[in-house]
């Protein structure tokens, strides 16, 4: 836990800290293992992320449309693994916190303890682990606590009130709103559930509240923060980093980076 303030983590504790100065809060997903990932990731902390999700790919990634389907048959065919992508990270140093996205049947090849480990040697704080149910969540949950990683919990906008505050008060790090019912992908408009998921979840839970899921441009972040904490943006930023390279993905959270940080006068 962070030394500042033990009751949270340190991912948390700088959301946190960013949300009391009133910046909102920017991660980039990067599919681990694709041509110029790392750099990817320099390129996007470089240029104004609060944070990079990192994608362990998966042959049956069933939260993720096209693009990440497609970053994760290229990423799997070069011969990236869990193993592989954690020893990379191990070389990272990028000043902010690292999270990887990852199925549950990775983490259970694994073991709870030894992929919770995992993480924290590799210098990852958080996970995302999409298709583990709350209710199934316990002992993965524990040896996550026990690492220090934290799980950062999923919050889909079909639960009712009384799951949702299940949800927040085990969420780590933060709450992911998920913006839309479907798979990750770009959309020519921000749902309006990306926006009513937001603030249910905003008046229930102090955790900092991140949309993800349907936010394909730096104008669809820009409405989400508007009541989000912060958004995160995987199939745009993978799309980039696969058809023009990572100098591409560090210029687009440049973009994003901007119009967050500028909201349109009322």
């Amino acid at each position: 836990m962070s030394t500042e303030d033990p009751k949270f983590g340190s991912l948390e504790t700088v959301l946190r800290k960013h949300r009391s100065a009133s910046r909102k809060v920017l991660v980039p997903y990067i599919t681990g293992g694709l041509t110029g990932w790392i750099d990817a990731i320099r390129g996007a902390a470089a240029n104004g992320a609060d944070a990079v999700e990192i994608g362990i790919p998966f042959s049956d990634p069933v939260m993720d449309g096209p693009v990440i389907q497609q970053a994760s048959e290229r990423a799997l065919r070069s011969g990236a693994t869990p193993t592989s992508i954690f020893h990379e990270l191990r070389n990272v140093d990028v000043g902010i916190p690292l999270i990887v996205m990852c199925y549950y049947n990775t983490v259970f090849r694994a073991g709870h303890e030894r992929f919770a480990n995992a993480l924290r040697e590799a210098g990852v704080v958080a996970a995302i682990i999409p298709d583990l149910p709350l209710e199934e969540s316990g002992p993965w949950c524990a040896a996550a606590d026990h690492n220090l990683i934290e799980t950062i919990m999923l919050a889909a906008p079909t639960a009712p009130d009384e799951r949702l505050s299940r949800v927040t008060a085990r969420a780590r790090g933060f709450v992911y709103a998920v913006g839309l019912l479907g798979v990750t992908g770009e959309r020519t408009e921000l749902a309006a559930t990306a926006i009513s998921m937001a603030t249910r979840l905003k008046r229930i839970t102090e955790v900092p509240v991140l949309v993800g899921v349907g936010v394909s441009n730096a104008d669809q972040a820009q409405q989400a923060v508007a009541v989000a904490d912060g958004v995160i943006q995987g199939a745009s930023v993978v799309r980039r980093l696969m058809d023009l390279g990572p100098d591409a993905v560090g210029e687009y959270v440049a973009e994003v980076r901007a119009a967050i940080d500028n909201p349109p006068r009322a």
